[in-house]
């Protein structure tokens, strides 16, 4: 059985997908990537930023599904440039404790939607 999660804190999606689906207490969700969902608006210009944007609407999602970070077991973090990995780590990082952060990785990718440098996804299991 799913359920879908969907919230008006987090972009809507542009594509046939959805924020994030809940199956059997495992939340999958969707990449987030630096759109303000109050605006439309991308955050660019600054990485910091950027990334911050981008767990804000994981939070606003794992909200929604009545979780928190605590509950993340797996992230993947993309970036168009990997000399950006340690500004985006500093600001992931500052969301989690360091004893019981979740497994990752990052990788470097060509591109990304509308362009952006950083899309992050996470499944979390309550």
């Amino acid at each position: 059985m799913k359920q879908i999660i969907n919230t008006k804190n987090a972009p809507a999606p542009i594509g046939p997908y959805n924020q994030a689906v809940l199956a059997n207490n495992t939340l999958y969700i969707s990449g987030q990537i630096p759109l303000n969902p109050e605006t439309g608006d991308l955050v660019t210009g600054d990485i910091k930023k950027e990334t911050e944007r981008s767990m804000e609407n994981l939070k606003a999602i794992l909200t929604e599904a009545g979780m928190t970070f605590e509950h993340v077991v797996k992230s993947s973090i993309f970036l168009s440039d990997m000399n950006q990995f340690s500004a985006v780590n500093e600001v992931y990082g500052s969301y989690f404790n360091a004893e019981t952060a979740p497994a990752r990785e990052t990788v470097e990718v060509a591109n990304l939607p509308k362009f952006v440098n950083v899309e992050i996804s996470m499944i979390a299991i309550k």
